[in-house]
């Protein structure tokens, strides 16, 4: 059986730094924790990133300076995130391309995200998904709700796969007004995945909160690889919240171990979406 693809979403765009001291939003912050959890086990760092007010941003400079710090001090997978915060506007969100990761995130449709929307309209997915493919950008396909993989479906069909020609996707699990963080939605999901996408499509799972084990373990077991980190959960156990992303990822990768499938090498995981080297 396969190893486990392991990646670490260190910081997002919903916390504040003032309740959440250990959240890292300075440049050196984040390739220090980057640096920690490669040598655990990630291979892929997701990236949200802030400005000096430690605020969500998308600014194309302080992109560009993240991905070449990241590539200098780590060998980890780099992939930005499109989705920025729910209030981005498009354009700033497919200016993320402009900072040439190694990857990007594409999400699948419109999903309620607690009391906000996030918004996805079909033509910005489409503009997404051949922009990256242009600029020979691997991408991971946010999925917050199992319709939106009908929607992957109908994407590649009539647009072909994206660059690398692998499709890998993450199911985000647990947020409200999206899926449910449970065992069974993981198994209806990855039921749809077979029925509807190329035979070699892999997926991740993150679980949002509280459903972050259950989301764990249940895509350990469905041969499923895994997304953890602060951006999606800020309690290691009830009452005990989370000191820092390592913490997260060395969970991960232990139950990984212990279900005889470890942390998968970055080498690996570079062939296995089709990096460019």
């Amino acid at each position: 059986m396969a190893g486990t693809l392991i990646t670490v979403a260190p910081t997002g765009a919903e916390s504040k730094k003032s309740d959440v001291p250990a959240l890292p939003v300075t440049l050196a912050e984040l390739v220090s924790t980057a640096k920690e959890c490669e040598a655990l086990g990630a291979s892929i760092v997701h990236v949200h990133i802030r400005d000096a007010d430690a605020n969500p941003t998308l600014d194309l400079g302080r992109l560009r300076d993240t991905v070449a710090a990241l590539r200098a001090e780590t060998g980890l997978i780099v992939q930005l995130s499109s989705g920025g915060a729910v209030t981005d506007p498009e354009s700033d969100r497919l200016r993320v391309l402009a900072a040439e990761p190694d990857m990007a995130s594409c999400t699948m449709g419109t999903v309620n995200f607690g009391d906000d929307v996030f918004s996805n309209r079909w033509e910005f997915i489409l503009e997404l998904h051949n922009r990256m493919r242009d600029a020979r950008i691997v991408p991971e396909y946010e999925i917050f709700d199992i319709g939106h993989l009908a929607s992957l479906a109908r994407l590649l069909d009539r647009h072909g796969l994206p660059y690398g020609g692998h499709v890998h996707v993450d199911f985000v699990m647990g947020v409200p007004g999206g899926m449910a963080g449970t065992a069974e939605t993981l198994v209806a999901a990855r039921q749809q995945v077979r029925a509807l996408l190329p035979a070699d499509t892999t997926f991740s799972a993150t679980g949002i909160g509280r459903t972050t084990l259950p989301v764990l373990l249940a895509s350990l077991a469905a041969e499923g690889h895994l997304r953890v980190g602060m951006e999606d959960t800020l309690t290691y156990a009830k009452g005990q919240p989370v000191e820092s992303n390592m913490q997260l990822v060395a969970r991960a990768a232990g139950l990984s171990r212990l279900a005889q499938r470890p942390p998968m090498p970055v080498s690996e995981a570079r062939r296995l979406l089709g990096i460019r080297s």
